[in-house]
């Protein structure tokens, strides 16, 4: 573990964290000291202390007419460093938020990166007021579940075709044909339509992607598409238990191998519970 790396990510300076590393070995320490056991020229050490003592991370005390110096403890440090990040979210937010106007448009929009595409769909998770209809592979399943969760617990319906084997619990949900998924290319995709007002659809790694990327619109077109294409699936699930043999001969070779996966696939979450 690089101390001085990580003391970096929160604003210290390579000096700056040299100087409070040291004083954690040794205190009550003269500036002289410290340049002397960190190895920082005397001229910087105490433009070093100055800035440490600015952002309170140390103290210092006169004694026999030289300066004394020690460290706060550690918690205390992140604990001001945690206070401070909150205030500037905070006042970051209502500045930001006071500059942004919602419009509304149907361009594609691209983005790039899990991390990007997670944080994206849980912001519309957060926005959703009445219904969200899914498609979700395991990886999206626990990554999206916590927050899914606390959407429900807010009266939102919650719809959701599964393509992996992980069950989300609540809501309805249906499991799509693993055969099908494969065919269809949909064993990595995850889409959300929120109120039927924005569609997410993302794809995680694969054969032919080498990071997550996504597509977000509200467009009408493809918000319809989307809407249409979760919904026969969930309709396709409620008919399952009346597709008989007698049906199934007179599908083609290919309908019936699909059919016959979709008759393998566990029960939904409903019909767990009835």
């Amino acid at each position: 573990m690089d101390l001085l790396v990580l003391l970096s990510g929160i604003g210290f300076t390579e000096y700056e964290a040299k100087v409070y590393l040291e004083l954690l070995k040794d205190y009550p320490v003269t500036g002289y000291k410290l340049a002397k056991e960190a190895g920082i020229p005397r001229s910087m050490v105490y433009e070093a202390l100055g800035r440490l003592a600015n952002r309170g991370a140390i103290l210092e005390t006169r004694e026999d007419r030289v300066t004394l110096y020690r460290p706060i403890p550690p918690d205390v440090l992140l604990d001001l460093h945690e206070a401070a990040q909150r205030q500037l979210t905070v006042d970051l937010r209502s500045g930001l938020s006071a500059r942004y106007s919602f419009r509304e448009e149907d361009h594609l929009w691209s983005m790039t990166g899990t991390r990007s595409v997670t944080v994206y769909a849980f912001q519309m998770l957060r926005q959703a007021r009445s219904k969200i209809l899914a498609v979700l592979p395991d990886s999206s399943l626990v990554a999206l579940k916590e927050e899914l969760t606390k959407t429900q617990g807010r009266g939102v319906e919650v719809f959701a075709v599964l393509t992996g084997e992980n069950e989300l619990g609540f809501g309805t949900t249906v499991r799509h044909p693993p055969q099908e998924s494969e065919l269809q290319q949909m064993t990595g995709m995850t889409m959300l339509v929120i109120d039927g007002t924005e569609v997410m659809i993302a794809n995680t790694p694969g054969i032919t992607a080498v990071e997550t990327t996504a597509t977000v619109t509200r467009n009408r077109n493809l918000l319809l598409i989307a809407t249409q294409f979760i919904w026969m699936e969930m309709f396709t699930q409620r008919i399952q238990s009346i597709v008989g043999e007698d049906l199934l001969v007179r599908l083609s070779p290919q309908d019936r191998l699909l059919f016959e996966g979709l008759l393998r696939t566990p029960q939904t979450s409903q019909e767990k519970t009835e």
